[in-house]
């Protein structure tokens, strides 16, 4: 994703969801209702057996496909796993790194992530990096912490371009999924100070093209007031996705907010 300026950016996170002939279907009426609307990003990234599908469901319009996952090798003897360049080769364009889920759930580490989000870029494919705190960590006043440090981790092999390539998506982990939401005040807040390590990090004016998304139970009923914010340049949105038209609610909303 070349950028110039920085951009809105609505992904569909479908998890371990549909089936084959659900994904085809899904990605067909999110495409014939999605806007062309520059500076806008939509992107669905459906399981990894149906990345193929949905690519070609897609290819003739303003969606773009992502996967869920990726190997940071390029190759060899690792039974499950996928490359870069085999997603490359079935039409993804992006790939999601550290979701919280594969931290949380499958014991990937800072280091880990950073390696598959540098690995990302040397094949080809924009990663969106994912960083969020738990219940435990904000209650303890320690979001900021834990959200730098894993944004640090996560980058730590970048240079400036490819941090500009780089999405990035903040998700409460107490917020995904559980239908509790960060009021659009806490998502500013920890955004804003997403955008400060940028900045410091590699300079106001890159830090302003980066595009930092907010995940965390994104509905219709409250997508436009989240990216109101100053600092929100999007979601990656899970359950809601699920739905055409709820997704579709959200994109447009994006659209307005652009």
């Amino acid at each position: 994703m070349s950028q110039d300026t920085r951009r809105m950016v609505i992904a569909g996170n479908w998890k371990m969801n549909t089936t084959l002939e659900d994904a085809q279907e899904l990605a067909r009426a999110i495409a014939a209702g999605a806007p062309a609307h520059e500076g806008l990003d939509v992107i669905l990234i459906p399981p990894a057996p149906f990345l193929e599908a949905v690519a070609r469901v897609v290819s003739d319009g303003p969606v773009t496909v992502g996967a869920q996952n990726m190997h940071p090798e390029s190759g060899g003897a690792y039974t499950g796993e996928v490359s870069g360049a085999m997603l490359l080769s079935v039409g993804v364009d992006y790939v999601v790194c550290g979701h919280s889920e594969r931290r949380h759930v499958f014991g990937e580490s800072e280091t880990w992530v950073g390696n598959k989000v540098a690995a990302a870029h040397r094949q080809g494919l924009t990663p969106i990096l994912c960083v969020g705190e738990t219940l435990e960590d904000r209650e303890a006043s320690r979001t900021s912490d834990v959200v730098l440090s894993q944004l640090r981790e996560g980058l730590a092999d970048l240079g400036e371009a490819e941090a500009l390539a780089t999405i990035i998506a903040y998700e409460p982990v107490w917020a995904i999924g559980t239908g509790r939401t960060a009021t659009p005040e806490q998502a500013q807040e920890v955004h804003l100070a997403i955008r400060e390590w940028l900045t410091q990090t590699y300079g106001a004016p890159a830090a302003q093209l980066i595009s930092i998304q907010y995940g965390g139970s994104v509905k219709p009923g409250n997508a436009e007031e989240l990216l109101a914010q100053p600092d929100i340049d999007g979601a990656l949105v899970g359950g809601a996705s699920l739905e055409a038209e709820s997704f579709l609610a959200i994109v447009r909303a994006s659209a307005r907010a652009i």
